[in-house]
């Protein structure tokens, strides 16, 4: 009987890996498991569109999936700019909010600041058919944080 390197528990001198925690046991079993994963990365990749994810693209270019989204690679200086734009006033304003938790008015800037994340719009997409313009993300945004800062400054 030999024992597991990574957890210490016993093993059968024929195990190639660990029945505890799935740890490789010889050279071999290292190497398979190595391009197993390098195998299911690859399979990832390719069925993800190769890219970086969903967003705010507007899928007016090339290359976008059935969803309408366009990979990050491929997006415009400008589109990359809406995108990041998007993360930061979202992030910001859901940071100020939590803050500001107990009053009321937080509970519109939290909604405003998801609402205005790149991912939301892939969510959207799927229940909705098609994805929501940028605008109206940027409007939904705009109304809720109107509205949670005027119950802030009024409450």
């Amino acid at each position: 009987m030999k024992t597991c390197p990574r957890c210490d528990s016993s093993l059968d001198d024929e195990d190639r890996f660990c029945v505890e925690c799935g740890a490789p046991q010889t050279e071999d079993a290292a190497e398979e498991l190595d391009e197993y994963v390098q195998r299911q990365a690859q399979q990832v990749a390719a069925e993800s569109g190769g890219g970086g994810g969903g967003g705010m693209g507007g899928g007016e270019s090339g290359g976008e999936d059935d969803s309408g989204f366009v990979p990050t690679a491929q997006l415009s200086d400008r589109e990359q700019l809406w995108r990041r734009g998007c993360y930061v006033a979202g992030y910001g304003t859901i940071v100020v909010a939590l803050t500001r938790v107990p009053q009321i008015g937080a509970f519109p800037l939290i909604l405003g600041g998801i609402a205005i994340l790149p991912p939301i719009r892939r969510l959207t997409a799927e229940p909705l058919g098609s994805p929501l313009k940028r605008e109206v993300m940027a409007g939904l945004y705009a109304v809720f944080v109107l509205i949670g800062v005027a119950l802030l400054v009024l409450l």
